[in-house]
């Protein structure tokens, strides 16, 4: 079976970046949704046509992958509002930030905590993967017609480092692919 729009295709990869370090390898397929919001749409284009076994690699420049880098997403805040035990690389839903934060922070996006400095703490609400062009090396391990379930969700459940900010009081809650 050829991969086509509305299929499921296992995918496994190596992802790099244009220096040849290595960022994420996966080495047991994964299913993705064909046509719905699991993979960039690049990726998705370039599968197009190919069939068990193929390996398709892609170059993708920051705006056909994660964005440019936004410095606008950068916020400096009091150390004070935050609780003693943080540590940089933990990530913080924006509608959960401490009362007192700026309030142009977006409430819609993932921050990261980049730095802890003794009077403030810098989030950053990039992606982790903003402003970086990728090289990733992909293999069709398995194509399935998708199921009328993956494609009312638009999901297999599994998104290619996308990450989503769910609204509290939505049952999905929360999720960070």
């Amino acid at each position: 079976m050829d991969i086509t729009e509305q299929c499921v295709v296992a995918l496994t990869w190596t992802l790099k970046d244009t220096l040849g370090e290595t960022l994420d390898e996966l080495q047991e397929p994964v299913e993705f949704l064909l046509g719905g919001q699991d993979l960039l749409p690049r990726i998705e284009a370039a599968l197009q046509g190919h069939g068990v076994g193929a390996r398709v690699d892609l170059h993708l420049e920051p705006e056909d992958a994660f964005g440019d880098f936004n410095d606008q997403l950068l916020f400096l805040e009091p150390r004070a509002l935050f609780p003693a035990d943080i540590e940089e690389g933990l990530t913080i839903e924006g509608h959960a930030l401490p009362q007192g934060c700026n309030p142009l922070a977006p409430r819609d996006v993932l921050y990261t905590i980049a730095q802890i400095y003794p009077e403030h703490v810098v989030l950053d609400g990039n992606h982790p993967l903003a402003g970086i062009a990728l090289r990733l090396h992909l293999t069709v391990a398995g194509v399935r017609d998708a199921s009328e379930a993956e494609v009312g969700r638009g999901s297999c459940g599994t998104g290619f480092f996308r990450i989503e900010v769910g609204r509290p009081a939505s049952p999905e809650g929360q999720t960070l692919h």
